[in-house]
């Protein structure tokens, strides 16, 4: 398959993105002078912009790549919960999955920028679990969508904000399951042993470092070691790793395994990059395609967005001419 042909299977496959999703506001200006009052640069504020983040940046990502997002999880009735859902439809990206529950905030980080540096960030927040009422609620949307929808995949991503508690986790699995979904879950430290049974189980190394009983090493033995590790305790299917500037381990129940290199970046901001892996990985479940591509695709879409600054999506047409250039190198070797 060309590189055309391979980005050609990942269209129209519909995903279901279950998951914390915030703003990602930009408050930029530039900065002339240090403040009288404090020794703190003053940014003369000249523009505010709000972006779609947390897991509405995998589906961002699942849009950018042809697929067919469905978005589903929580924001509060408050005026950046509307902010959040006006900007879904510029990206094709339905609201019928946000569900606006009174008496929590909708996510939204502010990051201060000032001659294109960050220079603060100020989180606004709930991260307490979902209660029964709104458990319940939550469930039922995500059982409808899963009756309407053609879903091939569900993404779960999860950012420690209270909608993915061990319950929602569960029964969304079982509910796959049932159905024959795939599922891919790229999980946070507060709920990481809960997602068991899942098909594609996606901890970068510092979260399976930070789980795991054992030290564990970017190498191939180690990571062997840790991805049985998981296997044993989620009787996942797949396991992939993400390595930072080295790349990417995924390991397969079948006997697939193996490290995959990244290539060199110039490296502007790794914010939203494993959104991108988790997208992309899961597509590529969904569509079919061998393991060593889609090992292959993640590592260059997760690099590709590190070298833009602040969260993005993938951009279809510079990975469709990185994967060109890495078919055309490997073919010469």
């Amino acid at each position: 398959m060309t590189p055309q042909e391979i980005l050609q299977r990942l269209e129209g496959q519909p995903v279901l993105i279950v998951g914390d999703v915030m703003l990602d506001r930009y408050l930029t200006g530039t900065v002339s002078r240090i403040s009288p009052e404090a020794p703190v640069p003053v940014v003369l504020h000249q523009d505010t912009e709000d972006r779609l983040g947390g897991a509405a940046n995998v589906a961002l990502n699942v849009s950018a790549l042809g697929g067919i997002p469905v978005l589903c999880s929580v924001v509060g009735q408050d005026d950046d919960g509307d902010a959040f859902r006006r900007l879904l439809p510029a990206f094709q990206i339905t609201a019928e999955g946000i569900v606006a529950m009174p008496g929590r905030v909708t996510t939204v980080k502010t990051r201060v920028l000032g001659n294109n540096q960050q220079m603060l960030r100020i989180d606004r927040e709930d991260t307490h679990d979902l209660t029964e009422p709104e458990t319940r609620l939550f469930l039922q949307k995500v059982q409808t969508l899963l009756d309407e929808k053609d879903i091939r995949v569900v993404i779960l991503q999860d950012y420690n904000k209270g909608v993915l508690t061990p319950e929602v986790i569960r029964r969304v699995i079982e509910a796959s399951k049932k159905r024959g979904i795939l599922t891919a879950v790229d999980p946070k430290k507060a709920n990481f042993f809960a997602y068991r049974g899942v098909d594609l189980f996606k901890p970068n190394l510092k979260e399976i470092r930070d789980s795991a009983p054992f030290p564990v090493y970017a190498e191939p033995e180690s990571l062997q070691q840790a991805s049985a590790f998981l296997r044993k305790t989620l009787q996942n299917h797949l396991t992939m790793i993400t390595l930072s500037e080295k790349g990417l381990y995924l390991d397969g129940d079948t006997g697939f395994s193996g490290l995959f290199p990244t290539v060199a970046r110039n490296v502007a901001d790794v914010s939203g990059a494993g959104d991108t892996v988790i997208s992309i990985a899961a597509l590529g479940l969904a569509a079919g395609l061998d393991l060593d591509l889609i090992a292959t695709l993640s590592n260059l879409a997760g690099g590709q967005v590190c070298e833009f600054a602040g969260v993005v999506p993938v951009r279809r047409e510079i990975l469709a001419a990185e994967l060109d250039n890495w078919f055309k190198h490997n073919l010469q070797l």
